[in-house]
């Protein structure tokens, strides 16, 4: 098995879903996807087999695989991970962040603005998920950072399926007031407004099971 070239398609895949450009319910087609990335279907076959134990894509029985298209009581239950996962994170990363970690966040938050700014919208869906992974990894948590890649990953599907008219740039000024709280060492402000940002974001959502065409 070439992992090296499986890995590429599950990461090429992945970032497609997170940027919205794969749509919940759509028909991934083994022959397609072997032919745009060069490889054969044996290891596109592998790289699908992957993206469904991540939950990001549905095997069904002589069909095939389509992206997976989380319920309402699914994506409830990934917000509610969340919340605790990050909770915990926060008060780690507030008892061991340096001058640097908090340094390398308020980079990310400016590149967040200009995505925002320019009306990037793949660009800014991935920079916001990915500032709570960049949380974990600056704690050199290799483990809760791949946790945290699958669980936004998830995510996205659920925005793309449930989104209303939740604004980008509200996410990207709560992540600053988190920095600084964060910067300022105040763990229960970083913590309440941790908390409240991803409510925010799952309260943005109208959860309402929303019927899929598959070809």
């Amino acid at each position: 098995m070439d992992s090296t070239t499986t890995g590429f398609i599950v990461d090429a895949l992945t970032r497609a879903i997170v940027e919205h450009r794969l749509q919940p319910g759509a028909k991934l087609s083994e022959q397609k996807l072997a032919d745009q990335f060069g490889v054969s279907r044996t290891l596109v076959r592998q790289a699908l087999f992957t993206l469904s134990q991540n939950r990001l894509i549905q095997m069904e029985p002589a069909r095939g695989a389509f992206v997976a298209a989380p319920s309402v009581a699914e994506a409830q239950q990934v917000f509610a991970v969340r919340r605790m996962l990050e909770a915990g994170m926060t008060r780690a990363f507030i008892q061991q962040a340096t001058a640097a970690d908090i340094a390398a966040l308020y980079e990310h938050i400016e590149q967040e603005k200009v995505a925002v700014r320019r009306g990037d919208i793949p660009g800014r869906t991935s920079l916001l998920g990915d500032f709570h992974v960049c949380m974990a990894q600056r704690m050199g948590n290799q483990v809760l950072a791949l946790m945290l890649t699958d669980l936004i990953s998830r995510c996205a599907l659920i925005t793309l399926m449930y989104q209303s008219t939740t604004s980008a740039e509200h996410s990207h000024e709560e992540h600053s007031a988190i920095v600084q709280a964060l910067q300022a060492k105040d763990e229960t402000l970083a913590l309440a407004l941790m908390d409240e940002h991803l409510r925010h974001v799952e309260e943005a959502l109208t959860f309402t099971e929303r019927p899929l065409s598959r070809a």
